[in-house]
């Protein structure tokens, strides 16, 4: 045994091998195990076990990287290796491979904002084109699309693009692209503009 402040812990019962054989631990192979399951960190009286620890490198990706893949170069224990980056991969994903894992950082982008695998994209709007509808063009990952503004638009209004998001890595699905609204108010109007807007304020 040896001494850990006020406790004495043995190390074994007089043989090889590990104190707790015939014990059960629940699906762990000893006490210390759990403690650091449920704990978050490694027992003070387990300094005698083996720890096997990954190595951890990191790549930096931007935005279409990250949602359509790509082949990276990365430099792994002193070599130059390409590793192919799967769609769909996000900010902090790690990815394991037999002895080390790669950890992703992406780019944000100019006005595509990203959650999960869904995008999110506001589009500013006329005051007359709310009012009146119509039809404007939403860029998307996949290229422009045609999106029908209704009557009566609000600001904030929200319009699904099914599938126009990114997709889940190694599968087929594909997350959804939101569009919202917001209209845009002039600072000034003239005042030809001024009485347009007075009678319309009179009709609805």
């Amino acid at each position: 045994y040896y001494q850990e402040g006020p406790f004495r812990v043995y190390t074994n019962f007089g043989g090889e091998g590990s104190p707790f054989e015939g014990f059960d631990f629940g699906g762990f192979s000893d006490p210390f195990e759990i403690f650091e399951q449920f704990f978050g960190f490694q027992s003070p009286f387990s300094r005698g076990r083996r720890q096997h620890r990954r190595d951890v490198y990191e790549t930096s990706l931007t935005f279409e990287e990250a949602v359509n893949g790509v082949k990276k170069d990365v430099v792994i224990k002193g070599d130059r290796k390409t590793i192919k980056i799967p769609a769909g991969v996000d900010e902090g994903m790690k990815i394991r491979f037999s002895d080390f894992d790669l950890l992703i950082h992406v780019k944000p982008h100019p006005y595509f904002r990203r959650e999960g695998q869904d995008i999110y994209f506001g589009k500013e709007i006329s005051y007359s084109l709310a009012v009146l509808g119509g039809v404007v063009e939403v860029p998307t990952i996949n290229g422009t699309v045609k999106l029908k503004v209704r009557s009566g638009t609000q600001s904030g209004t929200t319009v699904k693009l099914r599938d126009q998001g990114i997709p889940y890595p190694q599968t087929y699905r594909k997350g959804d692209q939101y569009v919202v609204f917001k209209i845009n108010t002039p600072s000034r109007v003239s005042s030809k503009a001024k009485r347009i807007l007075e009678e319309l304020e009179k009709e609805i």
